[in-house]
């Protein structure tokens, strides 16, 4: 990892009995993270909330670095919610839609980027999938649009192949045909760059827990300017008003800001978690991290290709693939081949149809080629 070493060799301190390849599902804190969690656990014990006026700075100082690293224009563009899938659900209902309307997803999508948009059928809005199985899926998607076609809903990264989408590509579409574009961006922030200006996103969420490296119950939402007051809001409390700190008010109104879509107390633990992963990885570079990813990704096909009983079953093709690989073995059913892998210390998932590989930049050459040996042998 070049310059990254020294600023990653204490930070992740994973038990060197474990291979970590399961950065895709929940991932573990580095140091500087669990460092945060436990000097917030011992203020709140000791002190309680004698500081909320400094942790009320961190929570704009997050969602400042968060607008940075996406490349959102301003920090009133973030808003911080629970997870992937409340963001989702803010956008599927809050959408101003009309009967016959339509939304285009693909085939591949986690339930959470499926269901949210399924939902909306009784409100005579329909659902199209389309397969991305194809020379040009960032086409394929725009091709089954139609006159009704308001927004495509996509994962950055599908969550079971690992195959990854053009989002500039797929953006300019959009543009071209006045469509929306919200990304789910849970299998890809964290491992290369998002930028939402440059790839005409309009919305983009993302849960903290799998490549962001920080704990479940946190997530970044962002919301385009152009589509702030449009949503409808459903979600009501004291931090989305425009003076939250006014508990006297009878004359309220929505935040001018994304606060709008949080409608209570913030998570302030994860708030300081993710600030501080956040801050490691903007240490580290998306750049390099990316890099290292692929870099994974690419000895893992390479030793699939060399091996006896492994086949291969994500995409090869430069630019289709991120930090997710899936196998199987040509002889062993998969359930039986995650036994024993996890058995041994692989910490691995099956999706896909397979055995789903995940490791983040900091996962080295060793525990991939063990991991491999493993599941070749058996």
């Amino acid at each position: 990892m070049g310059n990254t070493n020294n600023l990653v060799v204490n930070q992740f301190q994973v038990s060197k009995h474990l291979i970590y390849l399961n950065h895709a599902a929940v991932a573990p804190w580095p140091k500087c993270t669990a460092d945060a969690v436990k000097s917030f656990a011992d203020e709140c014990l000791h002190e309680g909330a004698k500081h909320y006026p400094r942790w009320a700075e961190t929570e704009q100082a997050l969602r400042a670095q968060l607008a940075q690293f996406i490349h959102a224009p301003s920090p009133d563009d973030i808003a911080l919610v629970k997870n992937t899938s409340e963001a989702l659900s803010m956008v599927a209902h809050g959408f101003p839609w009309q009967a016959g309307d339509n939304v285009v997803i693909s085939d591949q999508e986690f339930p959470s980027n499926r269901i949210a948009w399924e939902s909306l059928v009784p409100q005579g809005v329909s659902v199209t999938q389309v397969s991305l199985e194809s020379a040009d899926p960032e086409q394929v998607l725009i091709d089954a649009c139609d006159a009704k076609t308001r927004l495509i809903s996509i994962s950055s990264v599908e969550y079971a192949s690992g195959f990854r989408v053009d989002l500039k590509r797929l953006g300019a579409l959009c543009k071209q045909k006045n469509i929306a574009l919200c990304v789910d961006a849970i299998q890809g922030l964290g491992v290369f760059d998002h930028d939402v200006q440059n790839m005409n996103i309009d919305f983009l969420m993302a849960d903290a827990h799998k490549w962001l490296l920080a704990p479940e119950g946190i997530a970044v939402f962002y919301c385009s300017e152009k589509w702030r007051d449009q949503l409808q809001l459903h979600e009501f409390g004291w931090h989305m008003m425009q003076d939250h700190y006014d508990f006297n008010q009878r004359d309220w109104q929505p935040a001018q800001s994304a606060r709008r879509f949080e409608c209570g107390s913030p998570n302030m633990l994860g708030i300081y978690a993710l600030k501080a992963s956040l801050s490691l990885i903007q240490d580290v570079g998306i750049d390099n991290i990316e890099r290292q990813v692929l870099q994974n990704s690419e000895l893992l096909f390479r030793l699939i290709r060399e091996s006896k009983n492994l086949v291969l079953l994500s995409s090869m093709e430069k630019g289709r693939y991120a930090g997710i690989v899936v196998i199987k073995h040509k002889q062993l059913d998969t359930e039986t081949l995650h036994q024993y892998l996890m058995k041994n210390n692989v910490i691995c998932a099956m999706r896909g149809g397979g055995i789903r590989f995940s490791p983040h930049f900091y996962i080295g050459e060793h525990a991939l080629r063990t991991a491999v040996e493993l599941a070749d042998n058996l």
